[in-house]
């Protein structure tokens, strides 16, 4: 069933791609072909043995690379599957709203290297469904993006190829201690036979490489530029799924496999994360109260302090803290993913995404979209019962209480002032809605006809506020997939 998974959008982004068809017929097209590889994920969950989840599963196991010992390796278990789930859902979400067929083509080329990176159980396939995903994107942001499109694709792509040369570099440090890319051997060797030093260097480079499209803060500049820029549907695939690409390599390859480098990383990686989330927060209110803020700029920035609670998670190394990273990669995705939904709503409707050009009254005037801005902004802030307040609450908890041998006073001092980041989040988030969805409506959009959101939308966007509700109200749905999952990964 994994092969089926990744040949099946690869067979649409083919014929797509070669065979001239209208708008109509393309959007039909790719639906169908989205659609039916979203099917073959939810059979592959369904067979999915979830008492076993720490075993990979539906495994594709071929010779590729004899030569270095390079392997066709698939499978998913139970850390990689809800990110398979997440990813074929948002891009058959997408695949509804896109009339252009080369567009089209490009988004399901895309969701092969999306998919891919999280079956590949080979170093060497990782790192090749890695890269899959650069170029799509590229293309996306700097065909269909806004007008300063070109600047953000070309440091979307110079920064990614910047981390993933650096991955590659520790895959082949870790190849050259061990004599193999096979990553479940790696996971059951959990270090063994590689001296601290080399797990130190490798686990180094993998830190940026991954950091880089985490994002993780310093290296996160290339973000809001791109989300800035990029057509909606590149907003909501690279929110959505791709930063999740880089925080799965830190869960994936970092933790288990370089357990030395994982432990003397971790209060770097605590501390970046948390630095993340403070600079955000401040960014994020900057922008809710200054003139002419884009709200796109907005939820990107939110982006990074989101994704600093992430790292936080992975970076206490505690069953607990890397299971708030796991259901926050998943709560985020799909918050994040409907905000951008939204926000491009919002855009075709008025042309603009200016918070001052919007004005007030948004709720107002179009109910159906200001009601949903209203609900993905509050699950986004971390509202109890909404499934952003998982991932922020256990990797909180994760800090208080870090594995055994991290400092303990620095990780509660995180805590801490992590803690103050979800009280920010509140307050610009709040101010936002203040300033677009209360009020008054405007004189510039009074006279105006706005159509609300329409019958394509609503079924865009309703399975994700379903999902903000329902893994709030039940995390099980998320937390009991990767549990033994977790455990097996700490050893």
């Amino acid at each position: 069933m994994i092969a089926i998974l990744l040949g099946l959008p690869a067979l649409g982004a083919l014929v797509l791609g070669l065979v001239p068809l209208p708008s109509r017929s393309a959007r039909i097209v790719g639906t169908a072909f989205a659609a039916a590889t979203f099917v073959v994920a939810v059979v592959v969950a369904a067979r999915f043995d979830y008492g076993a989840g720490a075993r990979m599963q539906d495994v594709v196991d071929d010779r590729w690379l004899p030569a270095v010992g390079v392997r066709f390796h698939l499978g998913v278990d139970g850390i990689s599957l809800p990110l398979v789930l997440l990813t074929a859902l948002l891009v058959v979400l997408c695949a509804a709203t896109v009339a252009d067929r080369l567009m089209m083509s490009v988004v399901l080329l895309l969701e092969v290297g999306m998919l891919g990176t999280f079956v590949a159980l080979d170093l060497v396939l990782f790192f090749v469904f890695f890269e899959v995903v650069l170029i799509p994107m590229y293309v996306l942001i700097a065909v269909w993006g806004g007008p300063r499109r070109r600047p953000a694709a070309t440091k979307f792509i110079l920064f990614t190829l910047l981390g993933s040369g650096l991955m590659l570099v520790g895959f082949l440090v870790m190849y050259g201690a061990t004599g193999t890319f096979d990553m479940t051997a790696l996971a059951r060797a959990h270090g063994r036979g590689v001296t601290a030093g080399t797990q130190l260097l490798a686990g180094t480079l993998m830190m940026v490489g991954f950091g880089v499209k985490s994002p993780m803060w310093p290296l996160h500049t290339w973000l809001p530029d791109a989300h800035t820029e990029a057509p909606t549907v590149g907003s909501v695939l690279l929110a959505g799924v791709l930063l999740k690409m880089g925080t799965y390599g830190f869960v994936r390859i970092v933790v288990p496999d370089l357990p030395s480098a994982a432990h003397d990383l971790a209060p770097a990686l605590g501390c970046l994360a948390v630095a993340g989330i403070l600079w955000a927060c401040l960014a994020c209110l900057a922008l809710a109260r200054g003139e002419h803020a884009d709200l796109k700029r907005l939820i990107a920035f939110s982006s990074v302090g989101h994704m600093g609670f992430v790292l936080l998670g992975i970076a206490t190394l505690t069953s607990v803290g890397i299971q708030g990273a796991l259901i926050g990669n998943v709560a985020h995705g799909v918050i994040t993913g409907l905000l951008f939904f939204l926000v491009g709503g919002v855009k075709d409707r008025f042309h603009t995404s200016d918070v001052t050009d919007l004005g007030g009254g948004l709720l107002a005037k179009l109910p159906a979209l200001g009601g949903l801005l209203l609900v993905a902004s509050i699950a986004s802030l971390g509202l109890p019962g909404l499934a952003g307040f998982w991932g922020e609450m256990l990797a909180l908890l994760g800090s208080y209480s870090p594995a055994a041998g991290l400092s303990r006073p620095l990780f509660v001092t995180l805590t801490g002032l992590a803690a103050a980041g979800t009280v920010l989040t509140a307050v610009y988030f709040l101010a936002m809605l203040r300033r677009v969805d209360f009020g008054v409506v405007t004189d510039r959009w009074r006279g105006e006809r706005i159509t609300d959101a329409a019958a394509v939308d609503l079924v865009a966007w309703t399975p994700l506020v379903v999902l903000a509700v329902g893994i709030g109200v039940w995390p099980g749905l998320v937390l009991r997939v990767s549990e033994s999952a977790v455990r097996g990964l700490l050893g």
